[in-house]
């Protein structure tokens, strides 16, 4: 089945919170003093993350922990917290290079970097490229974020499926499009004699009972202060238009995309990874409201139907999403596709396109092209990669993070910080661990399906610099082996001198 999930177990951050609620002490071996203090930081990120994730829900947590703990760095020495005089780990420059210049792709890419860096990367990436669990033909491409250099490129210019990494692009496409802080409102209006209501989707899929109660709440009030305990109630998704039903079909890896939804559809207790889905998520959401308003002493009488609001009506409730940046990072870290396919519609809207799977496609498109990113043979079929059709380059998604590390762009650093953490979170828990050298200094998403088997993310090399990645790899038969590759990969990227 495609893009096979896993439902967590226990918190794969916890071994980190333990160990310092505990006293312990983490000991990373084999890196160099560039190496220490970059991994060092993102230890501390991921540390704060696992003790806030713990202790309340995502919207207050990977960017709030992150926030936090740079904050309570600032007293040791601004933008760097080394001794006066260390080797510090080289900054972005203010702008960083265009990376939609032309190349030869039909070979690892010849141009050099002052460093010799390029060389040794065809030296230790090209065997690996040769392994056969990888498929035939995988392309793979390496960029200094700091000068916007491709240290290595091979197979670059070819497109390829991309399975979930093209959330990387989804995500891009959004922040640009919409900010990191914008908000997903849903609403309840009544019309003017207060007689109907409408529950108005926006196209939130993390709309929980909890706001779905205090919007209920709100309106019986709002509808007792004119003596009103009886309504009849409505449902509007016209906020989003086209087939509700991914290509796949019914699936546990996505509902139907609705502008209304509650927990994405979901009909267990789960918040990641597959799980049983409502067929009709606005209905049910229409249903779970007009209990909680029957709770609040309003009813509702007969089953809710869809419509939209009449004309005149006004708000009498409102609940708005975590900001993008938080729908963002929870869409990378745990491959959400609910998320995902929000993310896209909600970037068509924003261009003024349909929101529907070919809305989405054309507004993704049309804001990456105004980053002046590699879009030729680009195709992105829907937000999540669960469709075949989607179609990028191992140059467009490292261009992507690329971006995403530019000082120019602040809006797109969600995309980073979404990343899973190589052992420690997300989709990469039960990846790089044990003795790997890659857990904690490997940020990446990962995507998977069937014969297709991708990673692009970010890594720091023995010389501090941050390298952003992607590797891609089609016509796999063994899926653990073939990730297995990937992973040696990524972390062979942070080994080379």
């Amino acid at each position: 089945m495609d893009e096979p999930g896993k439902r967590p177990s226990v918190n794969p951050l916890d071994k980190l919170v333990g160990l310092a609620r505990r006293g312990g002490t983490i000991r990373l071996k084999g890196l160099n003093d560039r190496q220490f203090t970059a991994v060092s930081a993102g230890l501390g990120l991921v540390l704060a993350a696992g003790v806030v994730l713990a202790a309340g829900p995502w919207d207050s947590g990977q960017r709030k922990a992150e926030t936090d703990w740079a904050a309570a760095r600032s007293g040791t020495g601004g933008a760097h917290h080394e001794p006066a005089g260390a080797d510090t780990a080289p900054s972005a420059p203010p702008v960083l290079a265009a990376l939609s210049a032309a190349v030869d792709n039909s070979a690892p890419d010849a141009r050099t970097a002052p460093d010799g860096a390029a060389a040794a990367l065809r030296t230790a990436l090209g065997p690996l490229l040769k392994d056969p669990a990888l498929g035939t033909r995988p392309a793979a491409v390496v960029i200094d974020t700091a000068s916007g250099e491709r240290l290595y490129g091979q197979g670059a210019g070819a497109p390829m499926t991309p399975a979930s990494t093209v959330k990387i692009a989804t995500a891009v496409a959004a922040l640009s499009a919409l900010g990191p802080d914008h908000r997903i409102p849903t609403t309840v209006r009544a019309s003017a004699d207060f007689r109907g209501v409408v529950l108005v989707g926006g196209g939130d899929p993390t709309l929980d009972k909890a706001a779905l109660r205090r919007m209920a709440t709100d309106t019986a009030r709002a509808l007792k202060e004119r003596g009103i305990d009886k309504v009849r109630l409505g449902y509007d998704t016209s906020r989003y238009s086209g087939p509700a039903r991914h290509p796949i079909g019914p699936n546990e890896n996505i509902a139907p995309v609705s502008a209304l939804m509650t927990d994405e559809g979901r009909l267990d207790d789960t918040d990641s990874g597959p799980a049983p889905r409502s067929d009709d998520p606005a209905r049910d959401t229409a249903r779970t409201f007009a209990r909680f308003l029957a709770d609040a002493g309003v009813a509702t009488g007969a089953d809710p139907k869809p419509g939209r609001p009449a004309t005149g009506s006004r708000k009498v409730a409102e609940h708005r999403s975590a900001p993008l940046s938080s729908l963002v990072e929870r869409a990378l870290t745990n491959s959400d596709n609910d998320i995902a396919e929000a993310l896209a519609r909600q970037t068509a809207l924003a261009a003024g396109e349909p929101a529907d799977f070919d809305g989405g496609r054309r507004a993704v498109t049309a804001r990456l092209r105004t980053l002046h990113l590699p879009l030729t043979g680009a195709n992105f079929a829907d937000g999540s990669g669960l469709n075949r059709k989607d179609k990028v380059t191992a140059g467009l998604l490292a261009g992507l993070l690329a971006r995403a590390a530019d000082p120019d762009h602040p809006e797109l650093r969600p995309v980073l910080t979404g990343l899973p953490v190589a052992g420690f979170s997300g989709t990469l828990s039960d990846r790089f661990t044990g003795k790997s050298a890659g857990t904690g200094l490997i940020r990446a998403k990962t995507g998977t399906l069937t014969g297709v088997n991708t990673l692009a993310g970010t890594v720091v090399d023995r010389k501090g610099r941050l390298l952003a990645f992607a590797f891609l790899a089609s016509g796999t038969t063994s899926p653990s082996e073939a990730q297995s590759a990937l992973d040696t990969l990524a972390t062979t990227l942070g080994t080379v001198r």
